[in-house]
């Protein structure tokens, strides 16, 4: 069963970045660069200042920041380092075989960028959710994102997903520490907890 996994994670990965051509890659190296969604960010924040007020803001940032550390670390020490899967540029058995158009010396399983950006997404998205319209769009973020990293070669799909999934169960947990947080701190507004309901 593991082997076979193994096999369709390398055959869908060879798929998706075979898709690619150089007329596109310069794009997914501009996609792939965390900087480059600054705009992004800022918006995120605006919108969060505008329906929180900035004593909350500040809370909800602090728990992302706190977020993407806690998600980037384990991402490194639980897996990256225990697992280490070469990622695809860095496989001799996929020499000719794929389009590296962008290598690293470091290991591919998980996804980092796939974790740290599902997180986020996913925590936002809970806090945001019956505030702010079409909310759920913001999961295209990571979706765009970890793309890059299947068509630049630097990520099997199966690196992705697990990266989703954990960012997910971390983003869980957070949203847990920003509830106790906010219910201290902000005991008197109307507030959504984790799974949606309204707190009076």
């Amino acid at each position: 069963m593991i082997e076979f996994l193994f096999n369709l994670d390398r055959e869908v990965f060879l798929f998706l970045n075979n898709l690619g051509t150089e007329s596109w890659d310069g794009f997914w190296l501009l996609v792939t660069k965390q900087f480059n969604w600054i705009p992004i960010f800022l918006i995120i924040l605006y919108l969060v200042h505008k329906h929180y007020g900035w004593r909350h803001a500040l809370l909800i940032i602090g728990m992302i920041s706190l977020l993407i550390l806690i998600t980037d670390q384990t991402t490194n020490q639980l897996f990256k380092f225990r697992f280490e899967r070469l990622r695809p540029g860095s496989d001799p058995s996929l020499d000719g075989l794929m389009r590296a158009v962008k290598t690293s010396s470091t290991f591919s399983f998980i996804s980092g960028h796939a974790s740290n950006s599902m997180a986020a997404c996913f925590f936002l998205y809970t806090v945001l959710k019956t505030r702010v319209k079409y909310i759920e769009f913001m999961f295209l973020w990571p979706l765009i994102f970890a793309y890059s990293r299947i068509y630049l070669g630097l990520h099997y799909p199966g690196d992705i997903l697990i990266g989703y999934l954990w960012g997910i169960i971390m983003a869980l947990l957070v949203l847990k520490l920003y509830v106790i947080l906010r219910d201290k701190y902000f005991p008197n507004r109307e507030e959504i907890d984790v799974v949606g309901h309204v707190k009076l």
